[in-house]
């Protein structure tokens, strides 16, 4: 499964070999859109599933930005889409056996944090699963990865501490946090944030953490990036809804961008 769709990408990119993997949250996928020199339709990769969430194209966008040679992930799969963990995971497989050596993950999410606003980006710092399962559940991959990987320092401190850098360099504030996954496709109650806040969590999301979990025990460098769409609920009792989300990352799309492309720069 795995080398099918390694092979059938590699027919499809040349000599282009990435360096730098983006995974694209819902309402950030114009990065893609302005910087595409290869797109291939997730539809068409063996064993890729289909992502059907709103915002979402789902496709794989090759290009160079700032002289690196980056693939993104214009969409993501979700435990919420009926998909497993090992299949949400997948790609990062993949993407590692294209050959990148770092992945900048990036989402929507609701703030837990009081400080926290609208359109506002937090870098990861660490996570907390609460999805109920493991993408590393079954067999080991141990070309891959060991079978039981530490996690102490998912999210890189040298690499969050770089973010931050050029985050001042260019006039983008930062939020720093903890994000808490979720299954979703329900938003949390007011409970379940209190618990989510309790726990030590800033912010609540409904992905990334199968996909960092995955790339981590891979040796893959790992980047997260939330955009906070809106209040979690029991902060605000605003009415949640995907629509308002989407609308929200838009407006926070380009500092977004400019924040992606000058990490790319600095990344070794």
């Amino acid at each position: 499964m795995l080398n099918d769709a390694v092979k059938y990408i590699k027919e499809r990119i040349g000599d282009f070999n990435p360096e730098i993997g983006i995974i694209l949250g819902s309402g950030l996928g114009e990065l893609a859109d302005e910087n595409c020199d290869i797109a291939i339709n997730y539809a068409d990769i063996p064993d890729f599933e289909a992502s059907t969430v709103v915002g979402h194209k789902g496709r794989l966008v090759f290009a160079k930005i700032n002289e690196k040679n980056v693939v993104m992930m214009q969409g993501r799969f979700h435990l919420y889409e009926g998909y497993s963990a090992q299949k949400v995971g997948f790609p990062i497989k993949v993407l590692k056996k294209l050959g990148i050596k770092t992945i900048i993950i990036t989402n929507a999410a609701g703030g837990v944090n009081p400080n926290f606003h609208p359109s506002d980006l937090m870098i990861i710092t660490d996570h907390i699963n609460m999805m109920g399962t493991n993408p590393l559940i079954g067999a080991n991959d141990t070309e891959m990865g060991e079978r039981f990987p530490d996690m102490n320092e998912i999210y890189s401190s040298e690499l969050v501490d770089l973010v931050c850098k050029v985050g001042n360099s260019i006039g983008v504030d930062l939020q720093e946090g903890t994000y808490l996954a979720f299954t979703g496709p329900s938003y949390e109650t007011p409970a379940e944030i209190r618990m989510a806040k309790a726990l030590g969590a800033d912010a609540v999301g409904m992905s990334t953490v199968p996909e960092a979990i995955v790339a981590s025990w891979a040796n893959i460098n790992v980047i997260g990036i939330s955009c906070i769409c809106n209040a979690a609920a029991g902060v605000d009792m605003a009415v949640l809804s995907h629509e308002d989300v989407i609308k929200t990352a838009h407006n926070a799309k380009e500092k977004f961008k400019k924040l992606i492309k000058e990490v790319i720069k600095k990344l070794k």
